[in-house]
């Protein structure tokens, strides 16, 4: 089975704290909003300490539409994008010519010829590389990618492959919107990179065990009649947030019996999964998991962690939690893992792994 051979994350170079966006937001709304005190609770809900942004905060008042957010976003995207998959390649001690596919995933923004095609004439890529652009999948597809790049390698055993994940969710933000999903998504969502090198198993770099662990097989899980869960509106101003306060509830109801089926195919129960890998919805979604799955308490600290350094980077997110978990949890070899997210209409994707 293909192996994940390394991770890289990037951050933006504008961080804020809370209380520091807290401010801002309180100061863009105060002629708009009836009840202030209300937009700062949402924000201290979500949990999260501070987030790194696209752009320096005074620029966004500069944003007229979405051209001028579209803009700024291709502009850092390709920077963020460029150090992500440069340090991805330093780490690992590959050569960006042995590269034979890249999945570039966003929800963000917009291009045409898209991201990955535009950093190929940034890095040494191969031209004769397969790309496979994703957009719509949202917060899962950090654990799509892996998925896709998974059902790939299964086929080219001899090849290796890279997902990368640029997500500036600051650029969505609708200035005009005083809707509950806007203000609780202004207080949640930053700005991040990603991206994971993984090689089919007859490649050179997927024979050392310690580089990371084995992809063992994917699911999909989709929950019908659920379109208005999560996603976007597309609008004049740009992506308008859906995004239902039933969230929470959909991971709590749902989401147990597709996984247990799912590990059930391969012999395994949910107590036999050692490091549990989840995307940082937000509190509510981390907790909903925690139950619906009956996890121990402390099982997704790695998840609440990132939420609360970072903010939710949508599909980045996953990513940010898999890098910290190689680097720092060892489980012993033959051990379990499974990496899982969850985005719109409303659906998951799992890897299970083992080291």
């Amino acid at each position: 089975m293909p192996r994940i051979i390394a991770t890289a994350a990037e951050l933006p170079a504008h961080y804020y704290s809370q209380d520091q966006l807290i401010q801002a937001f309180r100061e863009l709304w105060a002629d708009r909003h009836f009840n202030l005190d209300r937009i700062e609770q949402f924000h201290r809900n979500a949990l999260v300490g501070g987030r790194f942004l696209a752009l320096p905060m005074e620029e966004y008042a500069r944003l007229k539409g979405l051209a001028d957010a579209n803009a700024a976003w291709l502009r850092v995207a390709l920077e963020l994008g460029e150090q992500a998959l440069r340090s991805l390649l330093a780490k690992s001690g590959a050569n960006a010519a042995d590269i034979n596919h890249i999945v570039s995933t966003t929800i963000t923004g917009l291009a045409v010829p898209s991201i990955e095609a535009r950093l190929m004439n940034r890095l040494p890529l191969p031209t004769s590389m397969k790309r496979t652009p994703l957009f719509g999948l949202g917060c899962l597809a950090g654990a799509a990618g892996i998925a896709r790049l998974h059902d790939f390698l299964k086929g080219c055993p001899a090849e290796a492959g890279v997902l990368l994940s640029v997500e500036l969710c600051s650029l969505t933000l609708q200035r005009e919107d005083l809707s509950v999903a806007n203000i609780v998504s202004s207080g949640l969502f930053g700005d991040g990179a990603a991206a994971v090198l993984m090689a089919g198993d007859e490649h050179p770099l997927a024979q050392d065990a310690a580089r990371g662990p084995r992809t063992l097989a994917t699911r999909s899980i989709f929950f019908p009649d659920s379109e208005r869960v999560m996603g976007w509106d597309v609008v004049d101003t740009g992506f308008k947030i859906v995004l239902s306060s039933e969230v929470a509830n959909y991971a709590r109801e749902n989401l147990r019996k597709p996984v247990e089926a799912f590990l059930q195919e391969y012999g395994l129960a949910i107590d036999d999964i050692a490091v549990w890998i989840a995307h940082p919805g937000g509190p509510k979604v981390i907790s909903a998991m925690t139950e619906s799955l009956g996890l121990a308490p402390d099982a997704l600290e790695l998840s609440v962690e990132s939420l609360q350094k970072v903010g939710n980077l949508s599909s980045a997110s996953v990513l940010f939690v898999l890098q910290e978990t190689l680097r720092r949890k060892s489980p012993p070899p033959g051990s379990y893992g499974l990496l899982l997210a969850m985005g719109p209409a409303f659906c998951a994707e799992a890897v299970l792994l083992q080291w």
